[in-house]
């Protein structure tokens, strides 16, 4: 009787059968009819809520924990992600600012005191651009104005106040460093020198692309001989120097105009631009008699501390070139003594002028000819004042697997006041041949200075053949092996063997 009352208490629809597959998605285990004991029917009830409950809640539960666990994961790592870029910025804006403090403190500034001692404001990437208005720049702890902003009636104060050193990108100016160096074993025929090993210059070629118009490049050179460190003078064989040997500032306007300051090396000849202070970068162990360095008896300035002015000639297929140049001359009253680079005094009021001409014509690759004018005036020690001229001459060939090299010098120096004139010729050829990594190499050279030359009367008459080889044992690394034969003036013959090592990094 319990039974049917059930039954008959509960909906049409709901009466047996009550849970439908199409319904719930659920097997019907069993029917609930309304027949049958009480106790029965309870037992059926209660198993199919027992049912409901151990199967399908937990199911839906544990789909709902897997969702939210893959969910928290991917929340994570996006708030990583997040937190890793923003230290990243956070590096990226300290090392702007200390940029920007260096550079407050060593440029001039036009700003007032109190601007030029202020920390820089910092900026955002946007308004760092190169040639930007001092207007565009703001601060990066505050939104951009807009047009209808107030922020341009703000006062003068609160804008940036070190616009220079904001308005320096300091990526733009990365320094560049390569280095040379050599190693050298020695030794002579020649009255009191001795078989040696010997430290050749270490070269440090430091360049940097200051702006898109500026550039700037140097050579610091250590070397071992009587040259001063730091303006003290240290006379001696075995003592280590720093000579700052080039050091020069260039505006390139265009093809046609370059404009550089400081110290360069003279537009006189071929070889004295094309082989600077590194040994690795010529074929042989060393320079040419006529292109020694000063400070080695060479009787040219290799040397200029000035302006020069560069560029091409409008010439076609010709491909004409100009060098200008204008700065102080050579000391010549004590050229062993004093540094005979005039780097920061001029001896005289007369400065020296060269101009070069030269040409790389398309039809032959690899060609170069031309020629310069040099023009100084001297005051030797015990001498009247001299006017020196150099006019030099060449005509080169050089591709990858081989290379011919000659030039030709004429140095006519006049004593002023005077009617006399000492003419010093010289000349050298060289030729060398690639083979694989070796490349074997000959030279000829030649120079006559007068015995009563009042510049330059120790050099005397030099000339003689010199051949060798030069393996490259990498490609930043090679051996050189040399034989010279030098023939003096009421002097015996010199013959001379070096070993050298050099190489680049």
């Amino acid at each position: 009787m319990w039974g049917f009352a059930i039954s008959k208490g509960l909906p049409d629809r709901l009466s047996a059968p009550v849970w439908k597959e199409d319904v719930m998605n659920v097997p019907r285990p069993w029917s609930l009819s309304p027949t049958g004991p009480p106790w029965i029917v309870a037992a059926r009830i209660f198993a199919v809520l027992a049912a409901l409950m151990l199967c399908s809640p937990p199911g839906l539960r544990a789909q709902e924990s897997k969702d939210q666990v893959l969910v928290d994961k991917q929340t994570l790592q996006t708030l990583l992600d997040r937190v890793d870029q923003l230290e990243a910025r956070v590096k990226q804006l300290e090392v702007e600012k200390q940029h920007a403090n260096v550079i407050a403190l060593a440029s001039p500034s036009t700003t007032s005191s109190a601007a030029t001692h202020s920390a820089p404001t910092v900026t955002t990437p946007s308004a760092t651009q190169a040639g930007a208005p001092a207007s565009s720049f703001t601060n990066s702890s505050s939104p951009v104005p807009t047009p209808t902003s107030t922020a341009s009636q703000e006062p003068e104060s609160q804008q940036p106040e070190n616009v220079m050193a904001e308005r320096m990108d300091m990526s733009k100016t990365l320094l560049r460093i390569r280095g040379f160096g050599d190693v050298n074993f020695a030794g002579d025929t020649y009255h009191g020198d001795t078989t040696t090993f010997a430290l050749g210059q270490l070269d440090l070629f430091v360049s940097s692309d200051i702006s898109d118009k500026f550039k700037f490049l140097s050579e610091i050179v250590f070397e071992g001989g009587t040259t001063s460190i730091y303006g003290q003078p240290r006379p001696g064989e075995n003592n280590l120097g720093v000579d700052l040997e080039r050091y020069i500032i260039q505006y390139s306007h265009n093809d046609y105009l370059n404009i550089s300051a400081g110290r360069m090396h003279t537009a006189i000849g071929y070889y004295n631009t094309a082989y600077h202070h590194s040994t690795w970068l010529q074929t042989t162990t060393g320079r040419p008699l006529l292109y020694r360095f000063e400070d080695e008896g060479g009787p040219l300035p290799i040397h200029i501390v000035g302006v020069s002015a560069s560029g091409d000639i409008p010439s076609g297929s010709l491909r004409l070139h100009y060098v200008a140049e204008v700065g102080n001359g050579r000391e010549s009253r004590t050229p062993y003594i004093s540094e005979p680079v005039q780097n920061i005094v001029d001896e005289n009021n007369h400065k020296a002028v060269n101009f070069a001409v030269y040409a790389r014509p398309e039809a032959i690759r690899g060609m170069q000819t031309g020629f310069s004018v040099y023009r100084d005036v001297l005051e030797p020690v015990n001498s009247p004042r001299v006017g020196q001229t150099i006019l030099a001459a060449h005509a080169v060939l050089v591709r990858s697997n081989y290379e011919w090299l000659n030039e030709a010098l004429l140095i006519r120096e006049s004593l002023m006041g005077q009617n006399k004139t000492f003419n010093t010729p010289g000349f050298y050829t060289q030729f060398s041949k690639q083979f694989g990594a070796w490349r074997p190499y000959f030279r000829y050279q030649y120079v006559n200075v007068a015995k009563n030359n009042p510049v330059f009367p120790d050099i005397g008459l030099q000339h003689g053949p010199s051949v060798g080889v030069r393996y490259d044992a990498s490609e930043f690394v090679a051996l050189k092996l040399q034989y010279d034969y030098t023939y003096q003036r009421q002097q015996a013959a010199i013959n001379a063997l070096a070993l050298q090592i050099c190489f680049t990094f």
